[in-house]
């Protein structure tokens, strides 16, 4: 009887472990007509504010945007910071535009795999993604530059959630449980 009641625990966690999947998904945020205003936790930058869903995993990012910086601001100081709160304490900072530090118009696309980097995070437990436009740099301008058009794509993974199949799966293996250690016990 043991050798059976171990088979059925090792199929229902296994059984249970299928029954939680993370979903992943992608965000496409079109970025055009953005301003660039001050630099980070200013109260004119644009905050967008995202709900993923609680411990939401941020995975990856790509982009393919147009920025356009006035002078005497850089292309290189237009970013965008993606935070896992509400407040920019924590996540990552893009600037599609490094190494480009003059001002005027371009065009910048890329992207970057944040597990490979070890640059992946998760959003808090209010869900919420916050992404900032600002500057790097204080050039007394406003603003100091404009993203003209483009995206910006978002690779996550929501947090695992356990479906009421799961639940019952689970169950299952606790009463499964207790009648192997209540028949080790008889034993």
């Amino acid at each position: 009887m043991n050798k059976c009641l171990t088979r059925w625990s090792l199929a229902l966690a296994t059984a249970v472990s299928v029954a939680l999947p993370a979903s992943a998904d992608v965000l496409t945020l079109d970025v055009s007509g953005i301003n660039s205003q001050d630099v980070i936790g200013s109260a004119a930058n644009t905050v967008l504010n995202f709900n993923l869903g609680a411990l939401a995993h941020i995975n990856s990012l790509s982009w393919q945007v147009n920025l356009d910086a006035y002078n005497p601001s850089w292309l290189s100081e237009l970013q965008l910071s993606l935070s896992g709160a509400q407040t920019s304490s924590a996540g990552l900072l893009l600037a599609p535009g490094a190494g480009s530090d003059f001002s005027g118009s371009q065009a910048f696309g890329g992207s970057i795999d944040l597990l490979d980097q070890g640059l992946d995070f998760s959003v808090g437990a209010d869900g919420i993604l916050r992404l900032e436009f600002s500057e790097a740099a204080s050039d007394g301008l406003s603003p100091d530059g404009r993203w003209v058009s483009g995206q910006v794509v978002i690779d996550w993974t929501a947090a695992a959630v356990p479906e009421p199949a799961g639940y019952a799966l689970f169950g299952l293996g606790l009463v499964l449980m207790a009648g192997l250690a209540r028949s080790r016990k008889l034993s």
